[in-house]
């Protein structure tokens, strides 16, 4: 048999007598209440909740009541006090803990149902230092803590979700709350309060400017059980932080099946990519596959834009996710049906769009509300064992480089409009990362490989399978322009890509022998220009 601290055996059903409720999110709250009232119990609350309770024609003993102290401080400190934490805390089978409850007149509390400032949704909207400072929430956090611990005697309801599996818990045994129930009311509890300090501790290091922290708590909340993670054999959840970046964790999904693991992985790198493209200034989509673009292109209209970008690997586009700058039209809706796709995402969609994707049931159509801000600061977060890899969103957007001309050709000024392009899209392609672009499109992609040189090769030859199945002539690479996330090392990569066509190069610079590139695209006619910004990508 389990035990509390000191031996104590814990008991299997424990009777809810006595419940304190005070809660934020006012969800539910009511009739959650009236079903513990109908039951016997006596309910405890605070400040709004007792209002909102009391006009619902429900007796509730205000908490001052219990402390036998008034709330001060604008209510910041109301229920820290012995009169609820002993109520929560105590063993009641101790006979010390008895004694103490007993001389002190505290009385115990059965059921604690909680649920946190605002916090995270106040700090999202933008709110002032101050605001989000009042928002933190103190009493609320210690009592969810206090119940949790306790819940050998402690019931502890943090989400109003879980309103429902409680009552039905109560009726199903005479109004006692299980042990097993019990259990995982606090897991979730103590689960809560931690995501709760990681978004306060988080939003603190990002007021005073601290790019690393001595401690870094990262939490979320469960969005989605998925059916497995990247492989059938492994489990997997998909949990939102609250941050309020338009893309694939705040968008709405208006149809189709549920989006697997991968599915989120690939659409978030779709739609962080085609934001890259300001939709006031063009229209554009990104078709990514293994969350690296088969295709990227800008055009006059979505349509234009789809098909440019299908052109640079129309292959590798089946069963790839859609990422459009702008509202799906009806027109570009049709066009991207035709070949089979796994996701669309796109900040709005038109109503004759929506009813065209609607005859592909399992397509999944995900709407955004807007593009998300490449320049946007913010956490990217990885696992490694044992620990945390933390490091600053990569927010540079290649129009505010400054962009040096280094070799003795400058590029003429479609160049420079395709080495910006191009640069753009190799900021979101898996390292090593060769970019071809013409016209402001992909030509030619290559991605994660251990060579440079390799991606280089790899991308013309896309461009040559490319061509072959739209029968052209050549390839689209002649008279191309190339970027690189990173500098070329040695000479080699830049001159396979001339040799594939491309007549300007776009790339960090800083390499030991930049001299010897810059000679060898000298010699070999091309323009090239330095960044001074590195996109590695892993």
């Amino acid at each position: 048999m389990a035990v509390v601290s000191k031996h104590v055996p814990v008991p299997e059903l424990v009777a809810v007598k006595r419940a304190l409720l005070s809660v934020s999110d006012k969800t539910g709250l009511v009739d959650f209440a009236k079903a513990l009232a109908g039951r016997g119990v006596e309910l405890i609350s605070t400040g709004g909740t007792r209002a909102a309770l009391q006009e619902a024609g429900l007796d509730v003993l205000d908490v001052s009541d219990v402390t036998g102290f008034p709330e001060i401080m604008d209510g910041r400190v109301k229920t820290l006090h012995p009169g609820v934490h002993g109520g929560l805390l105590a063993i009641r089978d101790d006979a010390e803990h008895a004694k103490a409850m007993k001389q002190h007149a505290i009385a115990g509390i059965d059921l604690l149902c909680v649920n946190l400032y605002p916090f995270e949704e106040t700090v999202a909207k933008g709110a002032d230092y101050a605001t989000g400072v009042e928002n933190i929430d103190i009493g609320g956090p210690a009592m969810t803590r206090a119940g949790a611990k306790n819940h050998a005697y402690v019931t502890v309801v943090s989400d109003p979700s879980d309103y429902a599996s409680v009552v039905e818990a109560l009726q199903a045994n005479g109004g006692s709350i299980p042990l097993n129930l019990r259990k995982t009311l606090a897991q979730k509890a103590f689960a809560r309060t931690a995501a709760y300090d990681a978004a306060v501790s988080n939003w603190l290091a990002s007021e005073i400017g601290a790019e690393t922290t001595d401690y870094r708590a990262i939490g979320g909340k469960l969005a989605e059980v998925m059916r497995y993670g990247e492989n059938p054999h492994q489990s997997a959840g998909f949990y939102v932080t609250g941050e309020r970046r338009a893309g694939v964790a705040t968008a709405r999904q208006l149809q189709g099946k549920t989006l697997s693991y991968n599915n989120i992985n690939d659409t978030d790198a779709a739609f962080e990519l085609v934001s890259e493209f300001d939709p006031a200034r063009t229209k554009a989509v990104a078709i990514i596959k293994h969350a690296n673009p088969c295709g990227v292109a800008e055009g006059a209209s979505l349509t234009e834009a789809y098909r440019k970008a299908l052109l640079c690997d129309p292959v590798s586009a089946f069963g790839g996710i859609v990422a459009l700058n702008d509202t799906l039209d009806a027109e570009a809706a049709e066009e991207i049906v035709k070949t089979f796709t796994e996701v669309i995402i796109a900040p709005d969609v038109s109503d004759e769009a929506a009813t065209l994707i609607a005859a592909k049931k399992n397509l999944r159509l995900l709407v955004t509300g807007g593009v998300a801000d490449p320049r946007a600061p913010g956490l990217a977060v990885k696992t490694v064992a044992g620990g945390l890899l933390v490091q600053s969103r990569d927010n540079g957007v290649v129009d505010d480089l400054d962009l040096r001309v280094v070799t003795k050709r400058a590029p003429s000024e479609r160049e420079m409009a395709d080495l910006r392009f191009a640069f753009r899209v190799a900021k979101h392609v898996k390292s090593n990362a060769i970019v071809y672009a013409k016209d402001g499109a992909t030509v030619g992609v290559g991605a994660g490989q251990m060579s440079r040189i390799d991606s280089a090769r790899i991308a013309a030859r896309k461009a040559q399978d490319a061509a072959e199945a739209a029968n052209l002539a050549e390839p689209l690479t002649k008279d191309c322009v190339v970027a690189s996330d990173a500098f070329f090392p040695f000479a080699d990569g830049l001159l396979s890509a001339a040799e594939a066509g491309a007549t300007a190069v776009i790339q960090p610079g800083g390499s030991m022998r930049d001299d010897e590139v810059i000679k060898a695209a000298d010699e070999a006619g091309l323009a090239m220009v330095f960044t001074g910004m590195r996109h590695f990508r892993h």
